[in-house]
């Protein structure tokens, strides 16, 4: 396994944990946002440039929820 893959297998594990556990806490949302960055990355650099697209999509749909998430939970 090359480096590349290894970050690549850590971006996804990284964001299916956060996916799963989103309801938990909004920190899981901005780490899934996170995780899609990196998800992003990934694609763009082993070339699958469609992949790294909708990855840097995702990131904004997660960064939207994150914040308005954020902004409706109690104090």
């Amino acid at each position: 396994m090359s480096g590349l893959d290894a970050f690549g297998l850590f971006a996804v594990t990284f964001c299916l944990i956060c996916y799963a556990l989103e309801d938990r806490s909004p920190w899981y949302i901005l780490g899934f946002a996170l995780a899609c960055v990196l998800g992003s990355v990934y694609g763009f650099l082993q070339g699958a440039w469609p992949f790294g697209l909708v990855e840097a999509v995702w990131t904004v749909v997660a960064l939207k929820r994150w914040w308005t998430t954020r902004a409706a939970a109690p104090a």
